[in-house]
Order: structure tokens, then sequence, then C-alpha cells
């Protein structure tokens, strides 16, 4: 059997501030842009009938590592009062690679994102034994789910 992980779908409370942020930080562009029906049955979420707007964003892999924005027109689907700004279970942690953290936490900044952490030096064994040495930086998109960029500085024996 061969699965593949190709998009994970977030709620989201305003699509457009999403889109921007997405856009400006994670320099992806929609792939996907449509009104969407559910039928009540494949989706845990919603009911029958609901309107929803589907955004699905794309990163630079033209398959893998696609972002859906999911928001609901009709009815509106009430969201929790505070957005989260700590991980705990049932939270999901999107790990990017990326080539300008630095850059990303600076359009982060500009949009009022909670940075959880600044650019910072940081180092970990890879699964090839080799010291893997990045430039990283820690924030939550608009809705609260939390992302790790991670920009490879260099490699060295561990």
């Amino acid at each position: 059997m061969t699965n593949i992980i190709k998009r994970t779908t977030l709620i989201v409370r305003d699509i457009e501030a999403s889109r921007q942020w997405y856009e400006q930080v994670l320099d992806m562009s929609v792939y996907y842009d449509d009104e969407v029906v559910l039928s009540g049955v494949g989706f845990a979420a919603g009911q029958a009938g609901d309107r929803t707007h589907l955004l699905i964003m794309q990163a630079a892999d033209p398959e893998i590592g696609m972002i859906g924005l999911l928001q609901w027109i009709d009815p509106p689907m009430a969201a929790p009062a505070e957005i989260p700004t700590s991980v705990t279970f049932g939270n999901p942690t999107f790990v990017v690679r990326s080539d300008d953290s630095r850059g990303a936490w600076e359009a982060a900044k500009a949009l009022g994102t909670h940075v959880h952490a600044e650019p910072h030096e940081w180092s970990i064994k890879g699964a090839d034994g080799l010291m893997k040495h990045f430039i990283g930086v820690s924030l939550f998109d608009p809705d609260g789910y939390f992302y790790e960029l991670n920009q490879l500085q260099r490699e060295s024996a561990a």
C-alpha cells in the first residue's frame, strides 16, 4: 500500500487574512479557490448543505506540501474566542524547510503575527548521522496553527 500525504486542510476564521499570511510569510500561491457545499458524509465537521470557501495554497513542490484553508460561509462556524499561542495535544506542528527564515520572520512581523521565537541558531543530529545547523523561526498563523521554519546553514560530523 502506498499513501502520500498531499495536503493538510485548516479551518480558518478569515480566509482573506489567511491567504495574505500564507502568500507573504510562506511564499505560497493559490492552487484552488472555490465554494464547496458539504455532503455531510466524509468530513468530520459541519453539516450536509453547509457552504464553505476552500483555498488550497501550494508551496514550491507541485504535489506535496499544500495547505487547504477552509472557512464556513453559510452558516458561519463559531470560532474559539482565543487564538492559541502554545502547542498541546491535537495541535499540529508544521515544519517548513526555508531558504530565508529571517525574511519570513520580517514578513510575519509586518502582518502582526504572534512570534514564539525570533531567528535563532539551533542544531540537531539528522537521520544520516550528520549534525544539521539551522537558523530557525517559530510562529503562529492568524488562526493559531504553529509553524517552525528552518533554514539549513551547514552540516557537520556529529
